[in-house]
């Protein structure tokens, strides 16, 4: 089988588009192509991007069961029916994006081994359906000292050493403030199996690998996961910092995503004809902020253009930006930047935020593109 009758298979298995940017098959890894999200405030399940670290596991609806031990007073074993019968059902539209969105910019600047090349599309929004995970914590009555919450799911990871399941943490005081779902549907479906069925964590406005899939167990503690992907995993290293020479617990955790935005249209690398032309993207703040302005510049920031921007349809949702530009004939750099609701906004260089795991690239978006008639 060739490598292009291999990568269509794994479009059929797990429902995606043909056109979508394939990083890996095992595990599965994919984005869709820019133009693709534009415009639309919910991503289509079929352009959805998928994340994986291991194998995607395939459990049982009915036989699969929640537990909620730790530092609670009354431990839980919860089905899927239990979750939906004695919990008041929510809903929510949130944006999630991995922590290595938009790293292929910092791959330009130096080279990243062992990374993918994530474009701007390792961002997706959906409408999730689901319980709060703040209720199902005050069913268990969560004991005064525990100060973090642990996920974990089943699907193992060679990334780690040894190999182990994956999980991750998040604190208590965002665990229990009622944004946090215990998931199990998706723009108006049963939740897919390649985004995390039966259950999965969706917490909104942090870095999309604590929103952990295929949810088997919570557990309140006093310390943060230990798991290899809250512990080694995700965290923001110097740049002179060796991957492979550090332990545990070396530089920053990452939690709470930070202000972003990207182009969707036109393509990088377009050949356009002169003139008026669209130009659109989305622009991403994260935890307790909001986008408040999107820039475009054709001359690399010697002067600007105030972008539309779209109305943010809830607190934990991207939003959508546009607007026309008169390109003239030969090679146009084009640069965006947002604004947030703080006064902050983006650093203009990759080159300030390279580090040596491709996290958080934050920097202007640009786009080359060239007009000739």
């Amino acid at each position: 089988m060739s490598p292009a009758q291999g990568i269509r298979n794994y479009m059929d298995i797990w429902d995606k588009r043909d056109d979508m940017v394939v990083h890996g098959t095992d595990p599965y890894n994919a984005e869709p192509s820019p133009c693709v999200l534009a415009d639309r405030t919910l991503t289509p399940l079929d352009a959805f991007y998928s994340r994986n670290h291991g194998p995607i596991p395939d459990l049982d609806p009915a036989s699969w069961r929640l537990t909620v031990d730790g530092l609670v007073g009354h431990p839980l074993t919860l089905s899927l029916e239990d979750l939906r019968s004695d919990f008041s059902e929510h809903a929510l539209v949130a944006t999630l994006q991995c922590a290595g969105n938009r790293r292929a910019d910092l791959i330009k600047v130096r080279d990243i081994p062992g990374e993918d090349p994530w474009g701007p599309g390792a961002i997706s929004t959906a409408h999730w359906n689901g319980v709060k995970l703040a209720d199902v914590l005050a069913r268990a009555e969560l004991c005064p000292e525990a100060a973090h919450i642990a996920f974990a799911a089943p699907d193992v990871s060679d990334i780690a050493d040894p190999p182990q399941p994956y999980g991750g943490s998040i604190p208590v005081a965002k665990a229990i403030t009622g944004q946090v779902l215990l998931a199990w549907g998706m723009n108006g479906r049963p939740l897919p199996r390649a985004h995390g069925a039966p259950v999965r964590a969706i917490v909104p406005g942090w870095i999309g690998a604590r929103s952990v899939k295929w949810l088997q167990r919570v557990t309140a503690q006093a310390e943060p996961s230990d798991n290899y992907f809250q512990a080694t995993a995700y965290r923001m290293l110097p740049s002179e910092a060796d991957p492979a020479r550090t332990g545990p617990c070396a530089g920053i955790s990452l939690g709470p995503v930070t202000l972003n935005t990207a182009i969707l249209r036109p393509d990088d690398g377009a050949r356009l004809r002169p003139g008026l032309t669209q130009i659109a993207g989305y622009a991403y703040a994260g935890e307790n902020r909001a986008v408040a302005r999107v820039d475009v510049s054709l001359d690399e920031g010697g002067t600007w253009i105030q972008a539309d921007l779209d109305e943010q349809v809830s607190p934990w949702a991207w939003q959508h930006w546009r607007t026309t530009a008169d390109l003239g004939e030969g090679e146009t750099v084009i640069t965006a930047r947002a604004w947030d609701t703080a006064g902050a906004t983006q650093p203009e260089s990759a080159r300030h935020l390279w580090n040596p795991k491709g996290y958080a690239n934050t920097s202007w978006a640009r786009i080359h593109v060239t007009c000739h008639s």
